[in-house]
């Protein structure tokens, strides 16, 4: 069982094990151990944070200590460090991001030399030389390792803004506002919306180290929804904090997650003859509507466990060419390895140029299940079904909403939560049902 790598690599409080100095540069020497043999380049990227510096700097002497090179493209977006890995032969990429957490938190996230993130068993492995590293002389991290900077490439963040800038014929002149989410998408946004001709009005586009995800971008879609209705804008289209996600809203104020997206992108595929065996990938997150709104244009959805790197895993065994998450995770599998905010946006655009539609309009056959998601903090995260109480809740909710509605929990791969969601038709019974699994668990572990 791995230790270090949850659901999106390895993730924590910037400074604090497991992202101290010494661990991270432990890292570096065990991803260094485990490329391939013959020349050994690594292409690293960061998000906006106070802290990825450092991280970025620290990791890269411990590669260096092994005979490896890092080459830096700078702040740039984890989709895009995954896109160059692949197509510029680096054998492997490193963003080091938290994605939507908070400016304290940060994160390591490997790319194997195909542009894929990692198979869980070799991330064990790598694990397992952290803590090889860890345990050895050697596994304190220089003094010099942290004072010199590494310089961003602009040629390796202009190859990728160039391929999604002509990765779609056109977006029409679409007015769009647009919430970067203070993080990696805020200065990449720009380019790519300039090339591509839409007329963008840029939002929460100035990091400041602190500041990324702040009441901004993608966990707080309702604040560009707002704008879009102020300003009377086409579409607003916002990132989490290294742009590999993005949520929506239309012209009226609505936000359209991942799961309206989806909806969106398949039946355009299905009118082009593009979509695959006539199936779509989703997790167990994604709502009954979703379902029931595919279902009616023949198109058959498979659920896989949370995490776009297992919703990829599906989408490789069903032979399914697109997939995602409601929390705007998509999967373009013919043309990229891992969910991309930037892409994503070019394609809905894309969707509403062609067909001359407003977004409500084309997301308008989906008809959302209530569905309530709790939170609740835990110490640790022991199997919950070994805990009586907690299953007997489980066990009830089911009973009770049996053909009517769904109950899903399960741990956060990020952060010590377990996370309580429930659909049903019913708000009463939803909300009752929610509050007694979440309150099982909390007695138990919180």
């Amino acid at each position: 069982m791995r230790k270090l790598f949850g659901t999106d690599g390895i993730r924590g409080v910037a400074g604090e094990y497991p992202l101290d100095e010494r661990t991270v540069y432990a890292v570096g020497r065990a991803l260094g151990h485990h490329l391939p043999a013959g020349p050994r380049r690594l292409a690293i990227g960061q998000d906006t944070r106070e802290s990825s510096a450092w991280i970025a700097e620290t990791l890269s002497a411990g590669l260096r200590d092994t005979g490896a090179e890092a080459q830096s493209a700078g702040v740039i977006t984890t989709p895009g460090i995954a896109y160059l890995t692949h197509t510029q032969q680096f054998s492997a990429g490193v963003v080091i991001s938290a994605s939507h957490n908070p400016w304290q938190d940060n994160g390591i996230k490997i790319f194997g030399p195909d542009g894929y993130k990692l198979p869980d068993q070799t991330e064990l492995e790598i694990e397992e030389e952290i803590f090889a590293q860890l345990n050895a002389a050697n596994a304190v991290a220089p003094k010099s390792a942290c004072s010199a900077s590494l310089p961003g490439d602009a040629p390796l963040r202009q190859a990728y803004t160039q391929w999604l800038a002509h990765s779609i014929p056109g977006t029409g002149p679409l007015r769009a506002i647009v919430d970067c989410g203070n993080g990696a998408a805020s200065h990449l946004a720009v380019d790519v919306f300039g090339h591509c001709g839409v007329h963008a009005e840029f939002i929460h586009n100035s990091p400041n180290g602190r500041n990324i995800n702040e009441n901004c971008g993608a966990l707080h879609p309702e604040v560009v929804a707002r704008e879009v209705a102020t300003r009377k804008a086409d579409i607003g289209i916002c990132f989490d904090g290294d742009a590999d996600r993005a949520l929506f809203a239309d012209h009226r104020g609505n936000v359209v997650n991942g799961d309206g997206a989806m909806l969106l992108l398949a039946r355009e595929l299905q009118r082009q003859g593009h979509l695959a065996n006539n199936i779509v990938v989703a997790t167990t997150m994604s709502n009954m509507g979703l379902e029931i709104a595919l279902r009616r244009s023949g198109i058959r959805m498979l659920r896989a466990p949370v995490g776009d790197k297992y919703v990829l895993e599906e989408m490789k065994k069903s032979g399914a060419v697109l997939g995602g998450e409601q929390s705007g995770h998509i999967i373009f599998s013919e043309i990229a390895t891992t969910g991309d905010g930037l892409l994503t946006a070019l394609k809905l655009l894309e969707v509403m140029a062609r067909s001359g539609k407003p977004l409500a309009e084309l997301v308008a056959g989906l008809k959302v299940f209530p569905q309530v998601i709790k939170n609740v903090r835990v110490r640790e995260k022991q199997p919950l079904e070994k805990i009586p109480a907690v299953q007997a809740a489980i066990s009830e909710a089911r009973r009770d909403l049996d053909g009517t509605g769904r109950v899903v929990v399960r741990y956060s791969g990020t952060e010590a939560l377990a996370r309580v969601m429930i659909e049903a038709e019913s708000q009463e019974r939803m909300e009752k049902h929610a509050a007694a699994i979440a309150n099982a668990i909390q007695q138990a572990l919180g």
